[in-house]
């Protein structure tokens, strides 16, 4: 059956993108309001956590709504999704201080949570395996226009002291968002009992939290080698310890850990996280080191970061068939070789601040996410039956964004410590040229283990899909 807007399924995908488009944009639109949202509130030192607390929130949830959409419903979860999401974005345009904004940056992510997963799930359940690779493209497309118009709106609303808009035209695009799933997604579901691991999800998110906590506080509230920071790191791994034990004993687990049997799984996660260390070094920090080092305009660094997801669409649709021909592993070696390509150049170039070299380097980085991305996600489909679906779909996004969290946190510790140990404040170029360069350093380090965990994945081309338990919902 062809695919695409025109055919049967055609108006279910467009829900399906333009709740996308409402992800990608809050995820763009943001990261060029930083400096003016903290000139107009203030806590430049706290501006990370409005990223940390955001993908920690989203990380932590991802899993739980994958759980309930296998059991009680895709679009029922989107709209609830949505409408949470829409609920936060009001919240944080009321926002008084850096404190209350973080704040309701947790409510958006609580909806935010549930709609990419779930997006991803349902065009699971919609097409078939060589679809299914074809319709990424549609995303990936989708995601590049986002991420273009979000870092140009964001810059505008910047350049006028307009960043509460930033948050505002979420209100729009989520109602659009609601009535269009509503209107054209259908799908037949069986409930049956479940029970959510409210105690696992509450040890998850403590542990991580307070790892996020030593991290982006250390050497400034406290002192690296002080009791408290090691009473929280230590306290940070206790609760994961037991979050890992609680997961063996579970009816139904935030993350079942029988998956990780298999490798396919186990690499997914490892470049999951590694990927979302990477965009966050470009999403989060290049904005800034653009403004403040080189003196670019807001809506010029939006774009030139932008290029990173511009690049993706142009690989995704050859990811799409060199997947089905080379197979998984192959794809996903080539993507990561070009992810690290960009990752260096941009190390390497960071000294000499340059909206077109960022772009460039940006724009290698999204080609090489591409090729990564799309094979490993619908191959992990392929491999289950339709009751885990969700919940491998869930961990894919769980560990991208988990990536993410912990990526603001540990870049933020390194560029915090380097603008102290300069002395120079974080309005002084030259301190920030230097703190960007050692972000960039460490994130071209994340390219290489991402690359290793493409080298890590199984040779074998053929992945043989699990019989459907049921049959799959449908449009």
């Amino acid at each position: 059956m062809a695919v695409g807007l025109r055919e049967q399924r055609g108006p279910a995908l467009l829900a399906l993108l333009v709740a996308t488009f409402l992800i990608g944009m809050s995820a763009w639109v943001i990261s060029t309001a930083v400096p003016s949202i903290v000139a107009d509130i203030g806590g430049f030192t706290s501006f990370p956590w409005l990223f940390s607390v955001y993908l920690l929130t989203m990380a932590v949830t991802v899993p739980v709504f994958s759980k309930l959409a296998d059991t009680i419903g895709r679009t029922r979860l989107l709209l609830f999704g949505i409408a949470v999401f829409v609920l936060g974005s009001v919240l944080c345009a009321l926002a008084w201080s850096m404190p209350s904004l973080i704040v309701f940056r947790v409510v958006q992510a609580l909806g935010g949570g549930s709609i990419q997963p779930l997006a991803l799930t349902v065009i699971g359940d919609l097409y078939e395996r060589g679809e299914r690779a074809r319709v990424q493209g549609y995303l990936a497309v989708t995601l590049a226009t986002a991420s273009v118009i979000g870092p140009a709106v964001g810059g505008l609303f910047a350049m006028f002291d307009l960043w509460r808009l930033v948050f505002l035209i979420n209100l729009p695009l989520g109602a659009l968002a609601a009535w269009l799933i509503h209107r054209n997604i259908r799908e037949k579901v069986t409930h049956r009992t479940h029970r959510i691991d409210v105690l696992g999800a509450i040890l998850v998110t403590g542990g991580l939290t307070l790892l996020i906590l030593g991290l982006l506080e250390g050497g400034d509230a406290w002192g690296w080698a002080s009791p408290t920071s090691f009473g929280v790191f230590g306290g940070g791994i206790v609760l994961m310890c037991l979050f890992l034990l609680r997961e063996t004993r579970a009816a139904e687990p935030v993350i079942p850990l029988p998956l990780f049997r298999q490798r396919l799984v186990v690499m997914l996660a490892v470049l999951g996280v590694m990927m979302g260390g990477i965009m966050v070094a470009l999403t989060a920090f290049a904005p800034t080191y653009l403004q403040v080092s080189a003196g670019i305009s807001p809506v010029w660094a939006g774009v030139a970061v932008a290029a990173m997801a511009i690049g993706t669409p142009a690989s995704s649709a050859l990811a799409a068939t060199l997947y089905l021909r080379w197979g998984v592993r192959a794809t996903t070696l080539l993507g990561a070789v070009i992810t690290l390509a960009g990752a260096v150049g941009m190390a390497a170039l960071a000294p000499f601040p340059s909206a077109w070299t960022v772009a460039v380097c940006a724009a290698l980085v999204g080609v090489g996410f591409g090729f990564t991305t799309i094979p490993g996600l619908v191959a992990v489909q392929e491999s289950v039956p339709w009751e885990q679906r969700g919940v491998v779909t869930g961990l894919v996004t769980f560990f991208r964004s988990l990536g993410q969290a912990l990526g603001v946190a540990v870049l933020g510790a390194v560029a915090k410590s380097i603008l102290e140990t300069g002395g120079g404040g974080a309005q002084d170029p030259g301190a920030v040229l230097q703190a960007s360069v050692a972000v960039f350093i460490v994130a071209a380090v994340f390219a290489l283990i991402h690359l290793l965990g493409a080298c890590g994945m199984a040779r074998d081309r053929a992945l043989t899909a699990a019989p459907a338990s049921r049959a799959d919902a449908a449009a």
